[in-house]
């Protein structure tokens, strides 16, 4: 089990995961901060990035907010 931080950039050109720092991620996604789309996008980012299922990332704090506080289930 590891925790990130992540700053996310909605309604980017280009989607991308960038590590800033050791446990710090910028991720850009398209989908606009409505619904929940951003978030869901944030995570199967994630996911992708990290090489587990969707369900293993988990928001942990900051679902409204730029700012996120990420569990993934590396296990």
């Amino acid at each position: 089990m590891m925790r990130i931080e992540v700053k996310v950039i909605a309604r980017a050109r280009k989607e991308e995961v960038e590590k800033i720092a050791e446990n710090s991620y910028r991720v850009k996604v398209s989908a606009p901060p409505e619904k929940g789309k951003a978030n869901k996008r944030v995570i199967e980012l994630l996911a992708e990035e990290f090489g587990v299922k969707r369900q293993q990332v988990r928001i942990i704090s900051g679902s409204l907010s730029s700012k996120k506080i990420i569990e993934i289930d590396n296990g």
